[in-house]
């Protein structure tokens, strides 16, 4: 039998509030979000690598007009006209031990400061642990609120598969979703990534994403 070419066709990631997954992993981050109304402007939401900082992070953007932009790019930014709108840096901590960057964040809080227009940062750890050399930043990333999300729990990680296979119009015995998530790595993005692989692999064989399938695929990671 000639195995069935499988084409995982990219899909663009879903990031509006209307697709975000209320969990206790992330409810009281969404809550801080969404009420606004922070200390001194500005929140720092922290959470591991998965857990859905960036969701968080589109969704504030949207209710609040604020402009996205990455840790990493903010050395080359143009911090004056980027500091007319509210603004969130994501992956704040990437700017750590880059000269140009460090100062272009502390420029981005001053001015956002001055214009009382919040900032939101997300990073996977506190800012004592971001490696920090320009002193004046840190003090003041330091005075930052702080809310956090944990990492996805059962009911998240089921919820988000039981989408990515819905997404993907694939039908799936409601028993292999507990079997997944006990056996997964516990990130969104993993679960992802798992949906699009038990997907992939279900093509390349014209079959169902089976429990047999499941296990071998997890198997193979």
């Amino acid at each position: 039998m000639t195995a069935q070419l499988a084409f995982d066709l990219p899909s663009p990631a879903a990031l509006r509030r209307a697709d975000f997954f209320v969990s206790p992993a992330n409810a009281l981050a969404l809550a801080t979000l969404e009420a606004g109304g922070w200390p001194l402007g500005k929140m720092l939401l922290i959470g591991p690598s998965g857990a859905g900082k960036t969701h968080l992070a589109h969704i504030w953007a949207a209710q609040s007009g604020a402009a996205l932009m990455a840790g990493a790019s903010l050395g080359s930014a143009d911090i004056e006209a980027r500091s007319r709108t509210p603004v969130a840096v994501e992956d704040a901590e990437a700017v750590a031990g880059d000269a140009r960057a460090e100062a272009a964040l502390f420029h981005l809080h001053n001015r956002l400061a001055e214009r009382r227009l919040p900032l939101l940062l997300t990073a996977a750890t506190p800012p004592r642990d971001w490696g920090l050399r320009l002193p004046d930043l840190l003090s003041r990333m330091q005075g930052s609120a702080v809310t956090r999300i944990d990492a996805p729990d059962d009911a998240l990680l089921s919820a988000v598969l039981i989408k990515q296979f819905t997404d993907r119009q694939v039908t799936v015995a409601p028993a292999l979703i507990p079997f997944l998530v006990a056996r997964m790595d516990r990130s969104l993005a993993a679960a992802r990534a798992l949906v699009a692989r038990l997907d992939a692999a279900a093509l390349a064989r014209g079959g169902p994403v089976s429990r047999q399938l499941a296990a071998e695929v997890m198997d193979s990671l």
